[in-house]
């Protein structure tokens, strides 16, 4: 029988950095970019199913939280993103201020109140403006390593990269699924000897 889990996804970024679009474009399966720009006023929350490579059947169940860059709109966010499992860090790549306040995002990580680190993707958006590109590869894969994240390159406007990171943040929960049934086995087996 396949196995299901269920995982709170925050996805969090800069307003402009590509967040909803990213969202969009991974829940559709590709088919739908919005044309215009719509800024995200709190938290839109989107549910997807995202099947494990290598596994008969298994999947993680991913309700995403497309929060809003703003300011102006923390604390209507701040209330939804509590005791995330998964984070999807999002910068565009054409602005060096979105990159320099992933820091800022990171910091609040620890803040929400779930025990442990919160695994994390950063998402290097509009990879397809390379002529515009102000941040770096490499920038990105040294903040991660830093931070001990996960480093994936996209553009959800040319559909490419768009499906690594949740598939990899997907791997990644049901790998600490295991580990934590693991451990009650072993607690369980240890109360009874």
């Amino acid at each position: 029988m396949p196995l299901i889990l269920r995982a709170k996804v925050i996805v969090v970024g800069d307003s402009t950095a590509g967040k909803s679009s990213l969202v969009q474009m991974f829940h559709s399966d590709g088919q739908h970019f919005p044309k215009n720009y719509s800024m995200t006023t709190g938290v839109e929350l989107v549910v997807k199913s995202c099947m494990l490579p290598q596994t008969q059947g298994d999947q993680v169940e991913m309700y995403l939280y497309d929060c809003a860059g703003k300011d102006a709109y923390s604390d209507v966010v701040e209330k939804y993103v509590q005791k995330p499992d998964l984070c999807i860090l999002v910068y565009d790549v054409t602005s060096e201020a979105s990159f320099s306040r992933c820091a800022q995002w990171l910091a609040k990580l620890p803040k929400l109140g779930r025990s442990g680190a919160v695994p994390t993707a950063l998402v290097a958006n509009k990879s397809d403006l390379d002529n515009r590109r102000i941040v770096t590869a490499s920038q990105g894969q040294e903040m991660a390593q830093n931070n001990g994240l996960l480093y994936f390159e996209a553009s959800a406007k040319e559909a490419h990269g768009v499906d690594a990171p949740f598939i990899e943040l997907a791997k990644k929960y049901a790998e600490l699924y295991a580990e934590r049934c693991s451990q009650m086995t072993e607690i369980a087996s240890s109360g009874r000897a």
